[in-house]
């Protein structure tokens, strides 16, 4: 909307106005009006949420369980929120051309309503939510529909189609491969950040630290000179997703103005998988799926703690941790919650940073190189040879 405005004050455009058509000032507003419509709302929708959808304890340890007793009144489905807030901040701030808003917003809204779906199966029944194989198969049919739809975008991308590799200098060339890649990073992202969200604040706090990761990563993947600079893909109109990543910061801190301990409302799966979704679309989008393993590394190795445990116990018939995902380990080991959240939190950021970090290792230090702009010559100018940009590509391409 901001930028159909800006288009339609051109008789009053300053260079102010021109300013805020800028992709860092609208990721800015958007980090700031999500924000807001969180805290401001939120009030509201955890009233209205709590006469209809509380948080059942259904855990399989008896010992978790009863450390959660306390909790089972609390309102869940947060999450409706906080998309929410996403949303109207995208359609407030963000370019309704471009080119990969679409399939994102396809991906947080259909894992949002599988979330919805699961979340509702679980309060009002004695089932733990909908069964695993059709939950899963329904986060894949969402996943392969934007896997395709984003590979035939990048098909014509010259980096499109390139495989990051941390410290590697040269990218992989996945052709048909980006799909399952990409399905992979969808579904494991979305899942991970699910397992995740089990303590008051962990899922959230860990989340800021990925997402701000990621916004670096999708804007240097736009952003011709950066990515020269980083040696990234250079991605044409990625770099629009900053504002959408900026709406998730804003989002994700609106909600843990509640959901710090003692939490007043749940993200529930209504949050969890469309916010890992987006994770992996954004990693996807800007070619960094292996970086993410790096970057969501809590989320990996609470994943992993399930798996690994799940497949122990049929292997040796025994548990190697007292609980899964890892955080209820560690609270069966004695240690508080509130310990528990900030030192994962801390790790999430150490992972953040690790991840951002290795992006320059292995490239040689200089100033950034100025890739080939998309716009029209002009041979004659008096400055020599240089290139005019269409206003709209000026606003999403160059920054």
């Amino acid at each position: 909307m901001l930028l159909w405005i800006l288009d339609n004050l051109t008789a009053f455009s300053t260079d102010a106005l021109t300013a805020c058509g800028k992709i860092t000032p609208r990721a800015a507003l958007a980090a700031g009006v999500s924000f807001l419509a969180a805290v401001l709302l939120g009030p509201r929708w955890i009233a209205w949420l709590g006469g209809r959808f509380c948080e059942p304890i259904k855990s399989d340890s008896p010992d978790i369980a009863r450390l959660h007793r306390g909790k089972q009144y609390t309102p869940t489905m947060g999450g409706l929120f906080v998309v929410a807030a996403i949303l109207a901040a995208v359609l407030l701030f963000g370019d309704l051309n471009n080119i990969y808003l679409w399939p994102t917003l396809f991906v947080v809204v259909g894992l949002t309503l599988i979330g919805i779906v699961d979340d509702v199966v679980k309060i009002r029944s004695e089932k733990k939510g909908i069964s695993a194989r059709r939950k899963l198969a329904a986060q894949l049919a969402v996943a392969v529909v934007a896997a395709v739809w984003l590979y035939h975008l990048q098909a014509s991308v010259p980096d499109g189609l390139l495989l990051h590799v941390p410290l590697a200098g040269t990218p992989i060339s996945l052709g048909w491969w980006f799909v399952p890649l990409a399905v992979l990073a969808i579904v494991g992202s979305s899942n991970a950040v699910n397992l995740a969200d089990g303590l008051d604040g962990l899922a959230g706090g860990c989340l800021l630290a990925a997402a701000a990761a990621m916004t670096g990563l999708i804007y240097a993947a736009g952003h011709a000179q950066w990515a020269a600079y980083l040696g990234v893909p250079r991605i044409p109109q990625a770099g629009e997703m900053t504002v959408l990543a900026g709406a998730m910061i804003g989002g994700v801190l609106g909600f843990l103005w509640f959901n710090c301990h003692p939490a007043q409302v749940f993200l529930g799966n209504t949050g969890s998988l469309p916010l890992g979704g987006l994770l992996g679309v954004l990693a996807v989008i800007a070619r960094q799926e292996l970086l993410l393993v790096v970057i969501a590394g809590v989320f990996v190795v609470e994943a992993l703690s399930v798996i690994v445990q799940v497949g122990y116990f049929k292997w040796r018939r025994r548990r190697l941790l007292r609980c899964a995902p890892l955080h209820h380990h560690f609270q069966l080991l004695g240690w508080a919650e509130n310990k528990i959240v900030v030192r994962f939190w801390i790790a999430a950021a150490l992972c953040a940073l690790v991840g951002t970090a290795s992006l320059k290792l292995g490239t040689s230090d200089g100033p950034p190189k100025v890739a080939e702009t998309i716009g029209k010559e002009a041979p004659n100018h008096p400055a020599g040879k240089c290139v005019f940009q269409e206003p709209r590509m000026a606003r999403t391409i160059a920054n």
